[in-house]
């Protein structure tokens, strides 16, 4: 079984990747960190995806950012900064979008495989109920609509496949430590754990959604 690890130097993708090979998981990882694999750059993008052999069993999209490294996630409406909400759209959004449109030929067609991109709760217009961090939580809103429509257009060509945004949980990485609050979080070992496991069991009929690191969907 292959498997392809975006953000595997992160803190969620790299106990994913750790998991899967501990598993015998034949592991492909890319990150910024390790490999200049930057998702705002669609030829850096584009460079590294056709330079991969597969077809893979799974693909785990791990990247993200609360807000540029200079900002903080908005707690107002005043605090809205266009090329703030730029960045954030750009990594969280367009970056997973450029990788999916590379997800038809990096997948098996005669098989079941996985395609799950990080999403996050806070993504979900129902679930909403405090307002702020507007540009992470558009973003992420974004990224659903983007998967939801791909697992239609995979559908048609690969089967079996499976397409989903899925949210993590708080995970202990450098990503939440200054915003976790009251949330309780969990190693990220843990985490990993837990979403390998929902994307186990995974059934053809679930691609498309969006669902929690326990199974559960999770309102649009």
């Amino acid at each position: 079984m292959k498997a392809l690890i975006i953000g595997s130097s992160g803190g969620i993708g790299a106990a994913i990747a750790a998991q899967l090979a501990g598993d015998g998981w034949d592991v492909t990882g890319l990150s910024r960190a390790a490999d200049g694999f930057d998702v705002t750059d669609p030829a850096r993008v584009d460079a590294a995806l056709a330079g991969l052999t597969g077809p893979f069993d799974l693909i785990v999209t791990a990247v993200g950012i609360l807000s540029p490294a200079s900002g903080a996630p908005e707690k107002n409406l005043s605090a809205i900064d266009a090329n703030a909400m730029a960045q954030v759209f750009a990594v969280n959004a367009i970056g997973p979008a450029l990788i999916l449109r590379h997800a038809a030929r990096l997948l098996p067609k005669d098989r079941r495989c996985v395609i799950a991109t990080l999403s996050a709760r806070v993504g979900s217009i129902g679930d909403n109920q405090i307002g702020g961090w507007y540009s992470y939580r558009a973003s992420k809103a974004a990224l659903n609509q983007i998967v939801h429509g791909a697992a239609i257009e995979l559908g048609r060509s690969h089967k079996q496949s499976i397409c989903v945004a899925l949210h993590p949980g708080t995970v202990e990485t450098s990503f939440t430590k200054d915003y976790a609050g009251r949330h309780k979080t969990v190693p990220a070992a843990e985490a990993a754990r837990n979403l390998l496991g929902v994307i186990a069991a995974f059934k053809l009929e679930q691609t498309g959604g969006f669902y929690d690191f326990a199974g559960q969907e999770i309102v649009w």
